[in-house]
């Protein structure tokens, strides 16, 4: 608040009205620092003020919320400017005076916001906290925590709640069995900063028989990309299932559903809000052969968060009944192997169902054939967009393990023009579908692979195509046009032209696994392989692959045939002769996905 300047009209006034003033006050100017603050309840806070023009050096008296010296309600302050805060159970806001003794006409003014320290209590995931605060209107607020009090790590950033209430934030990054310090960081919406008083969490430990049995590689030299690995253990043997490890390989985050033996978490999306989307199911080809589910089991699609609660979920059954009211006649077996969480808030999933056939080609008689099907669910998880597979594909093409006709296994979405890719296993393709934001009419706007729409360059025809593939990603910042792309080129079903040995028996030497990133042209139709990574151990199913921020490629070898069994994910340069950056080997288990990603907030890099 600028002081009050009543020196030049009071000297008016003596000199015109009365006379003449004997000790009219001097001009002086009150500045108080700090100009705004915010302090913890009970704790104190120094203020300073400076008076200039007051030659006689009096000072000045301090006030809160106009009271001298205030009270046990806003606070106390002293002489010297020492203010007190009250212990108050919700933010409160005051202002601190500083008025000048020689001429009480001037004074300043601060901006004071009394906080209520956050509580840290556990969750049900022994790795994480729960950081309670309750922030003042307008504020953000973010957690840093470390092992010391240099902290090194953050959550994402959060506003406070509209309605006043507190903001309970999950802590989680934190290996087992140690002491973290945390501590609320708060911008207040006047721009200051405040933090928190620190506080100490112990986590808990993990069941030793749970944790998964992981050896990290770093090749000296060589610096990995920073950030964490999210893991999608498949068939866990009893471990974890989901696990974010830190490039050392200690485990700083779970989930673990424990459900019926054969249900299965494939895969694990880090969503927009913090929280992660996951499949759980049987197997996706169950039903080919069971008429129901295993008793026990659970096909949902389930949106979790830090602690492992369930924030939404949808069961199969659920999804079919919603799609009988709308008028659907369909009926879905089985979710499986991924969900899509788009920016809107809506969930494309994934799901399977059986059609009846009679007399196809080389299968006489009735036969009950296994294909896959889209649907978009609302923010309410309505069903508002179907795209069923039967209806777009010949179903006389069939290049692998009839009839598991189709055995989609990703769906990623196309910024730049708002359409799917479709990655269909046993039909070698990866395709692009119309959808246009749930607009679309469902065609397919090309197929990429082998006997497909576009012509293989930077490799040999039809031999480097790709085959039975997983977990392809758009890698480049355009997703039309001209593009990239990779994915995990199992090699499964991989056909080799006549007269190549391999064409007439396949040997060992013929079951090899690659890693392409191809340049995609979709208006001339041209796919170019620019880096083939083909020293991969063969693996049967499942893996992804992502370039990172450095350039380098990182992919999961899901099912590798080494010894010993298991997942090997690597980060390798992006070079003609690959070199190993980084190697993780998940022992005993197998990765349906591995991801390198910034950390366990969105947007934050650790």
């Amino acid at each position: 608040m600028p002081s009050l300047k009543n020196w030049a009209a009071a000297s008016l006034l003596c000199l015109g009205i009365l006379g003449g003033c004997a000790d009219t006050p001097p001009n002086v100017e009150v500045s108080v620092t700090p100009a705004a603050s915010a302090v913890a309840a009970g704790e104190s806070l120094q203020f300073s003020a400076m008076v200039q023009g007051d030659s006689a050096n009096e000072g000045v008296t301090w006030s809160v919320n106009g009271m001298v010296g205030g009270n046990s309600t806003v606070g106390t302050i002293g002489s010297s400017g020492n203010y007190v805060a009250p212990m108050v159970t919700q933010p409160v806001s005051v202002t601190v005076t500083a008025t000048s003794i020689r001429n009480k006409m001037d004074s300043n003014t601060a901006d004071l916001e009394i906080l209520v320290p956050g509580t840290v209590s556990s969750t049900a995931n022994p790795l994480v906290a729960l950081y309670t605060f309750m922030p003042p209107a307008g504020s953000t607020v973010a957690v840093n925590f470390g092992p010391d009090t240099n902290y090194g790590l953050m959550t994402n950033t959060l506003p406070a709640p509209t309605d006043g209430s507190p903001l309970k934030i999950l802590v989680a990054g934190m290996r087992a069995s140690l002491p973290y310090h945390l501590r609320a960081v708060v911008q207040l919406a006047n721009g200051v900063t405040y933090n928190d008083p620190d506080s100490i969490f112990t986590t808990g430990a993990i069941p030793g028989n749970l944790i998964p049995s992981n050896t990290v590689t770093t090749t000296p030299g060589m610096t990995p990309q920073p950030g964490i690995e999210l893991l999608d253990s498949i068939n866990p043997n009893g471990e974890l299932q989901i696990t974010a490890v830190d490039l050392s390989g200690n485990i700083i985050w779970y989930y673990n559903y424990l459900g019926a033996n054969g249900d299965y978490i494939q895969p694990v999306h880090p969503m927009a809000n913090g929280d992660f989307l996951v499949v759980i199911s049987p197997d996706s080809t169950y039903l080919l052969t069971h008429p129901t589910l295993p008793a026990g089991s659970i096909s949902v699609v389930r949106e979790i968060d830090l602690a492992g609660d369930t924030v939404k979920e949808i069961s199969i059954d659920d999804l079919n009944t919603k799609l009988t009211n709308a008028g659907y006649t369909l009926t879905l077996g089985n979710f499986h192997h991924d969900v899509l969480p788009l920016a809107n808030g809506h969930w494309i999933v994934l799901a399977n169902t059986l059609k009846d056939f009679t007399d196809l080609p080389y299968h006489p008689g009735t036969i009950s054939v296994m294909g896959d099907v889209l649907v978009d669910l609302d923010e309410n998880l309505n069903p508002v967009w179907v795209w069923n597979e039967f209806d777009h594909l010949n179903i006389n093409r069939q290049p692998i393990n009839f009839p598991d006709w189709t055995h989609t296994n990703a769906v990623i979405y196309s910024p730049d023009d708002g359409n799917l890719l479709v990655s269909i296993r046993h039909q070698d393709w990866v395709l692009k579908v119309d959808y246009e934001n749930g607009n679309g009419n469902g065609d397919i706007i090309w197929h990429l692979g082998y006997q497909g729409d576009f012509t293989l360059s930077g490799g040999v025809t039809p031999t480097d195509w790709f085959y039975g593939q997983h977990g392809p990603q758009i890698v480049t910042p355009n997703s039309t046009g001209q593009f990239a792309m990779t994915l995990l080129d199992n090699g499964f079903g991989r056909f080799f032209p006549a007269g190549d040995p391999c064409a007439q028996t396949v040997t060992p030497n013929c079951r090899y696994t690659t890693i392409p990133v191809l340049q995609i042209d979709d208006q001339a139709m041209t796919a170019q392989i620019t880096f083939h990574d083909t020293g991969v151990p063969f693996s049967l199913w499942g893996g992804n692959a992502e370039v990172l921020k450095n350039g380098n490629v990182e992919f999961n070898d899901c099912a590798a045939e080494s010894a010993p069994a298991g997942s090997e994910i690597y980060e390798v340069t992006q070079s003609e002769t690959p070199q190993v950056v980084w190697h993780l080997h998940v022992n005993g288990q197998n990765a349906y996905r591995g991801l390198r990603i910034p950390s366990l907030y969105p947007g934050v890099q650790w």
